[in-house]
This record gives structure tokens, sequence and C-alpha cells, in this order.
């Protein structure tokens, strides 16, 4: 299998390509094209990952790859990139995030649908066994009341500002607490920032957003039976391993490994939290992320 990476500024363009490329975890499969947002960017990627080919053109890989891997640092870049693949047939992972507007998103998934194309999009973090391990906890503190995640953020990033590693405490909270949020609200205290998740349920969750001093994600638990905590600790062959796994999978059977409703339902989180950052800590409702 032949997959094709688009953008190098991001780390985990040379991280996956060395998994597949140099440390040969994933069996008859290559990492063969590159594409850079410069030439500094593709020329390091392309040395790390050991990468045959660099294009000045990402088109170029039409014809030539099996799968598609979008990996720019800033999500507004993502979907564009995506679109001529996913109209060719070729199956597409996009890395965290999907992109920073829901109304994209939803005409990107739709067309993806129309084109009977498999594409997906997550978080490597909500992929570790440490965060698996957690999810099978969570049965034993019965009806639960109140959620917390703890990770580095910059809500003001020149990558997309809370989008660019929300995402990961978003992602984190949707797949631990379900996608049911019906509005979301950023209180501002410069680099110690907190974020709030309403669900229709009257549970809330918390997003610590942390610009300074977070040594790491964790996600907590408070419920009728207890309390649980855990530090996510990354998979001790490769944080990249099970992620690229799901997405090879997905390449070879073009079966699409979750529903396009919890894809945009992050997006929608992080739409509503933007949102409230833009107004100073209002409180914004979260938009239908029904497709």
């Amino acid at each position: 299998m032949k997959i094709g990476i688009i953008g190098a500024e991001n780390s985990h363009a040379a991280a996956i390509a060395k998994l597949i490329n140099v440390d040969k975890k994933i069996e008859d499969c290559e990492v063969t094209m590159l594409w850079g947002e410069t030439k500094e960017f593709a020329e390091k990627t392309q040395k790390d990952g050991q990468i045959p080919a660099v294009v000045a053109d990402y088109h170029e890989m039409l014809g030539k790859v099996d799968g598609v891997i979008i990996d720019h640092r800033d999500g507004k870049y993502h979907l564009p990139a995506a679109t001529p693949f996913v109209k060719a047939g070729v199956p597409v992972f996009v890395d965290k995030p999907l992109c920073c507007d829901l109304a994209e998103g939803k005409r990107f998934l739709k067309l993806a649908r129309k084109c009977k194309t498999p594409v997906t999009s997550f978080s490597i973090v909500s992929r570790q066994g440490s965060f698996a391990e957690f999810k099978k906890e969570l049965a034993g503190l019965g009806n639960l009341a109140m959620g917390v995640s703890v990770g580095p953020c910059d809500i003001e990033s020149q990558w997309g500002g809370i989008f660019f590693y929300g995402i990961h405490q978003v992602d984190l909270l949707l797949a631990a607490f379900g996608t049911e949020v019906v509005s979301a609200q950023v209180n501002l205290n410069g680099d110690y920032s907190t974020g709030t998740l309403y669900y229709k349920s009257g549970f809330v969750a918390t997003m610590s957003l942390l610009k300074k001093n977070a040594p790491g994600f964790g996600v907590l638990a408070v419920g009728e039976k207890g309390t649980l905590y855990r530090p996510i600790v990354y998979d001790a062959d490769s944080p990249f391993m099970q992620s690229t796994r799901t997405v090879v999978t997905m390449f070879r059977t073009r079966s699409e490994p979750e529903p396009y409703a919890d894809i945009l339902a992050r997006i929608a989180v992080l739409q509503a939290l933007q949102r409230s950052i833009t107004l100073k800590g209002k409180r914004v409702s979260v938009k239908s992320f029904a497709v």
C-alpha cells in the first residue's frame, strides 16, 4: 500500500512516516510521497521518515497513492487539500482537527458520502491504551455528575486558536461522556483558562486550557460511587501506533472507523468554545452536527 502525506510542518507527519518506513511497524505499507508547506519542512520530514519522493504540488499524488494523510498544523487548510482526493475516491485521514468550521465540515462529509470515499479524523490522545482503561472503569462510578480534562492549550494559537490543541481534550471528553453537548463556555483567565461543556442531561464537563505548566493530558470523572482520574500515558510502542493502524485498516478495507456525527460533534463544540472566546466568555449554544 502506498500512502501520501500532505503537510510537513506538523511533527505528526514525520512520526507516522518513521513508524511505517523506518521502524516497519505496519506490514505491506509505505509512505511514498510527501508535500510540505516549505522546502525546509519537506526536506526534514522526508529525511526523518525516509520518504522516497517530495512533490511540489500535492495534486501530483493523484493516481499514485492508495490513501492520503492530511497533516497541516492549522486545520483551515485540511479540507481544501483533502477534497481532490475524496472526489477521486482515494481514502483520506485528516489529522486533528478535521477543520475549523462546522458548515465546511458538513459539506466535506456529505461530499465523501456522495463519492463513496472513506474518510475519518480523530486525535491520537483518545486512542491510547490508558484512555481505553479509563473508559472501562467508568461503569464502576454509577451515575456520573461531572467530568474534567487537563492538558496544554493556547486559546490564542496562531494555528487555529482553541482548535489547535483544544481538539485533544474535546475528543477525550466526548469519547468518555458522549456527544450530547448543548452549550459551551470559556472562562478567560490568561494562561490558565477553562472551558465548560453543558450536556442535555445536566452533566457538566470542564476543560483545563493550560498555556503553561501542563505536563500532559489527563481525564477525571465524578460519580455517585466515587472519583476516577487517569493521566493519559502514551502507549509504550508509539503514541501513533494505534491511530496509524486504524487509518491503514480504513485505507485497506474502505470501512470508516467511526460515524460522521462523532467527528462533527468535536468541531461543533470547538466552534462554540471559539465563539465564546470571541464574545469574552459568553455561553454559546452548540450547533447541530447531524449530517
